[in-house]
């Protein structure tokens, strides 16, 4: 049987954010007697994302959960290693293989509240100041948009218009958090994607960044995650020793 400390929790921040948005997250897990590590990506491509979050979990031992929010739910399906032992999406991104994160992100009406987005001369996208408080977080504290938008980081067009490859997700468990009040990704969508998965869903009246004003509910799903790990490993281990 795995005990908490032997399951590494790899947790993967979104578009216009850093590891820093899942900081209540990480506190609450660390609590809970999970290893816990951000992967920083440099969000230019998904396939240099993707390269980000193999390199941090090079540096973990044993099995890995991965958690993604929003964008970073294309990037932990592409990560497809053996240690790798579920998947867990807040308010994620789920592409199929072939499709972009543009198609999914913009498969169903948008929110009126919605930020407006076009690249920069670098090809990269900024959200809007007023995007802050608008969508990606309108329940957070006025102390947490400011911090967003001090240390946002912009996201490539490169990262939304690289085709998926096969996902991880279709071969590994999943757990989906689906935002009810998300204003970034409908919820409709969200609903899809999770269905299309065949994920153990979640959904809460919460906004499009729960890492920052519901964390609780965002340690509930990797802890139900975490939980389901173990009690397969130990379903294992018994018929091993048979």
């Amino acid at each position: 049987m795995l005990a908490n400390g032997h399951i590494t929790i790899v947790v993967v921040h979104g578009a216009w954010a850093d590891g820093s948005s899942w900081k209540d997250v990480i506190l609450g897990l660390e609590r809970a007697g999970l290893r816990i590590t951000a992967a920083p990506i440099p969000l230019t491509s998904l396939s240099d994302d993707t390269a980000a979050v193999k390199r941090a979990i090079v540096r973990t031992d044993g099995p890995v959960i991965l958690a993604g929010h929003a964008y970073a739910g294309a990037v932990i399906a592409s990560v497809n290693g053996e240690r790798v032992k579920a998947l867990v999406y807040i308010a994620g991104l789920a592409p199929d293989e072939g499709e972009t994160v543009a198609q999914v992100f913009y498969r169903d009406e948008k929110h009126p509240q919605s930020p407006l987005f076009a690249p920069d001369a670098d090809g990269f996208i900024w959200m809007p100041d007023e995007g802050f408080g608008n969508a990606f977080a309108q329940h957070a504290t006025a102390e947490q948009i400011a911090l967003s938008k001090a240390v946002q980081r912009p996201i490539a067009v490169k990262c939304i218009q690289e085709p998926a490859p096969k996902p991880a997700w279709r071969s590994k468990p999943s757990w989906f958090l689906i935002a009810e009040e998300d204003r970034m990704i409908n919820p409709e969508t969200q609903r899809f994607m999770a269905k299309r998965m065949g994920a153990m869903a979640r959904s809460l009246r919460v906004d499009h960044t729960p890492l920052l004003t519901a964390p609780e509910k965002v340690v509930e799903i990797i802890l139900e995650a975490k939980q389901a790990v173990s009690a397969s490993d130990q379903i294992v281990m018994a018929n091993r020793s048979e």
